[in-house]
């Protein structure tokens, strides 16, 4: 579901409580609305009207089960580095939120944001891993497999609510927000009904120092990685601890500017005064557009990797722009988990 910037603004003061308000319960008709049009299309695949196309290899969802960001593109990122030092050869599979054409895109040097959307075109950067996106994921995995005959495992980017994708195993992320409200959208951020427990098949990861849920999982650790300036990012360059001191230091005589598009911002300017940088705060509309960007010109400016993908460093402004990644670690817990269920598989990983 998507809504405009100020609304969705408003909307998500009262998705957050711990109770629903007075305007939750006001939009819980419209919430029914929306449940029952959901669990319509998913007895649709359910029930064998419809059948998922299966891939010729395993196929692993990241994903959320609320509106907006809890931390899936670090994610995915992760687990796709971790599926290699285990040996395997990982593609990915996207719609590509926020991109401007619909075809199916296959990923490569040449890709913008707007072709792909700003988190695949990220994920291909910072990983490499053959890359597809396209509304119809099973379509994109099929094309992706087809251009790229070594994959041999599926990495779906975002993807719960897509039935037409088979999903051999689930992970979903929340952050320290949890279910919020515990209402489906829009009176709260819930995408579908949370269960008391989660399905067979699905792993529960949190992007928090502590479970916000009732359902059992691991916590995620994450940090701030360092600073590289923007045209270093886009050649491939890393980050580093000794460039973000040198920021912080600077900062102390002249606050420097944070600026995020992302869906909880002020999670990365906590992290940067954590870093002790001196900010002022410029949070933007999750996957908002950079194409003018919203900063004084001979700024020094803080992004993060996600605004960094689709910002060019020619039009950054007369900006000092910084990208600030972030190291981002899966718990062992959940890599065990994981563990266990592929290497069964991980003989036959070839045989397609």
């Amino acid at each position: 579901m998507s809504l405009p910037g100020a609304l969705s603004v408003r909307l998500q003061r009262h998705w957050w409580r711990v109770r629903p308000s007075w305007l939750a319960v006001l939009l819980l008709p419209v919430s029914w609305l929306y449940e029952a049009l959901a669990e319509a299309n998913r007895l649709i695949w359910h029930s064998g009207w419809r059948r998922a196309e299966k891939m010729p290899v395993p196929v692993l969802v990241v994903g959320n089960l609320i509106a907006g960001g809890a931390g899936k593109t670090p994610t995915t990122m992760a687990l796709l580095d971790w599926l290699r030092d285990e040996g395997w050869t990982p593609g990915v599979v996207s719609r590509g939120y926020g991109r401007l054409q619909h075809d199916l895109h296959l990923i490569g040097p040449l890709s913008t944001a707007l072709q792909c959307g700003d988190e695949p075109l990220l994920i291909w950067r910072r990983t490499g891993a053959p890359t597809a996106v396209s509304p119809d994921r099973a379509a994109a995995a099929q094309a992706l497999l087809a251009a790229h005959p070594r994959v041999d495992i599926l990495v779906s980017d975002d993807g719960l609510q897509h039935w037409r994708l088979h999903a051999d195993w689930k992970l979903v992320v929340f952050d320290g927000r949890g279910a919020g409200n515990g209402c489906l959208l829009p009176a709260g951020p819930l995408r579908q009904r949370m269960t008391a427990r989660p399905s067979a098949g699905t792993f529960v990861l949190y992007n928090s120092a502590q479970p916000s849920t009732n359902w059992p999982g691991a916590c995620a650790t994450r940090k701030l990685a360092g600073a590289v300036r923007l045209q270093d990012w886009w050649q491939g360059q890393s980050a580093t601890v000794v460039a973000l001191d040198a920021l912080a230091a600077q900062s102390r005589s002249q606050a420097v500017c944070a600026a995020a598009g992302i869906a909880e911002p002020e999670r990365f300017f906590r992290m940067l005064e954590e870093a002790h940088l001196r900010l002022g705060r410029l949070p933007m509309a999750d996957h908002a557009s950079l194409d003018q960007p919203p900063w004084r010109a001979g700024s020094v400016v803080l992004v993060t990797e996600k605004d960094a993908a689709k910002l060019d460093p020619k039009a950054a402004c007369n900006a000092q722009v910084w990208v600030v990644p972030l190291d981002y670690q899966l718990p062992a817990a959940l890599t065990s988990s994981l563990r266990a269920v592929l290497q069964p598989i991980s003989g036959t990983r070839h045989d397609r």
